[in-house]
């Protein structure tokens, strides 16, 4: 049975006392150079620097709603989930094992560490996806995924609903996808809450199998690790549940390295604040779509963490792209 606006809402009341209230935010500036009002649901500011502690906090607060008490909570993530689910178990008092590519970044692996979870470490995502499958068979484990768990796609849904409820006269709300857990909750919680708005996904090119999905109308996997320096997109496959919702949007962009390098610079200018490639990716599909329209729009974008490691913020400050400023 698809998921509906009232599981977003019960989600919101679970994980209330859990959460931060993230601030959303706009800038003057970018606003007056592009024409459009563009508004930032800051999830930077959120519990472990991530939206991704709302999915997890509320999996395991719907846990406990239904009389299920797991010995051990294990998950596998290249980041942001993993800490997440390192906090949630904290919070609730329930050990987590958490399974990560090697590659993850650094500061992600000690963060969770710091959690308190066990971090298994494997050679890359397919070793790590397999690892967390076989444990999940053990008894009392539950396994929380970082986006394919209907409970997690509720959680993330509740920042867009936190969003909207708070700005007025929203006509598009865009963020970005890896798994889909996020796009997925954004589709949920925008069409209950106006089924006029507009809800949009935005994906690296470098790592488009949502978008090769969609074309072919079937999920897509990765052949190979993709190289992006939007981390938190590198999943390499969408999950059977979210693909169902991210058919249903009404729009969906590919966004190349250079744009997404682009926008990390000018949205931490603009904002004042730590954000990841990732979220600033979606500026890239923005812009895409406000290109074609013809009045001036009222724009969410979800900033969905601040978690950025010294190898990737040397990349994306290499060259200077400030000299060139934001335009349609």
């Amino acid at each position: 049975m698809a998921l509906s606006f009232s599981d977003i809402q019960a989600a919101k009341n679970r994980i209330t006392p859990f959460i931060n209230r993230t601030p959303v935010m706009s800038s003057t500036l970018l606003n007056s150079w592009l024409g459009h009002e563009i508004y930032f649901k800051c999830e930077n500011f959120q519990k472990v620097g991530a939206f991704k502690a709302r999915g997890a906090l509320n999996t395991l607060a719907w846990l406990k709603e239904q009389g299920i008490h797991p010995k051990r909570i294990i998950a596998n993530s290249s980041g942001n989930h993993a800490q997440a689910v390192a906090y949630a178990g904290q919070q609730f008092k329930i050990p987590v094992t958490i399974y990560m590519p090697e590659y993850s970044s650094a500061v992600k692996i000690q963060a969770t560490k710091n959690y308190g979870a066990t971090v298994v470490l494997s050679k890359d995502r397919n070793v790590t996806d397999a690892l967390v499958k076989e444990a999940a068979k053990e008894e009392g484990v539950y396994w929380v995924p970082p986006f394919n768990h209907e409970q997690v796609i509720c959680g993330q849904g509740t920042a867009v609903l936190e969003a909207l409820e708070e700005v007025q006269g929203i006509n598009a709300v865009f963020t970005p996808c890896g798994g889909g857990g996020l796009t997925s909750g954004n589709f949920i919680a925008t069409k209950g809450f106006n089924n006029t708005i507009k809800s949009m996904g935005v994906e690296p090119l470098n790592a488009n199998d949502a978008a090769e999905s969609l074309r072919k109308n079937s999920i897509q996997k990765l052949p190979n690790i993709p190289n992006t320096l939007a981390d938190g997109a590198m999943t390499m496959a969408v999950g059977d549940l979210t693909f169902e919702y991210l058919k249903q949007l009404d729009a969906f962009f590919e966004v190349e390295e250079e744009i997404i390098v682009y926008w990390t610079q000018w949205l931490t200018h603009l904002l004042k604040i730590r954000l990841e490639p990732t979220c600033a990716m979606t500026m890239g599909g923005v812009v895409q779509w406000l290109q074609t329209q013809e009045k001036p729009q009222k724009v969410l974008v979800v900033i969905t963490g601040g978690n950025m490691d010294q190898n990737t913020s040397s990349k994306i400050w290499a060259k200077d792209c400030l000299s060139e400023v934001p335009k349609l």
